[in-house]
């Protein structure tokens, strides 16, 4: 899997834990551990996006 594949596969996910994050905040019985969970999970992969991306200017 090239880097750019890898980068647009982390940021499809990072988008989609986005979107789960405000349904679970929307929703009338909020999960706080639910959604802790989620923002640390968007957290790791949005570092990992910064890594790959600093990985790759560093390559250019």
């Amino acid at each position: 899997m090239s880097i750019e594949s890898h980068l647009a596969e982390l940021e499809r996910r990072h988008a989609a834990l986005d979107g789960e994050i405000r349904r679970e905040a929307a929703s009338p019985a909020i999960d706080s551990l639910k959604i802790a969970e989620l923002k640390r999970r968007k957290l790791v992969l949005k570092d990992e996006i910064s890594r790959l991306r600093h990985d790759e200017e560093t390559l250019h």
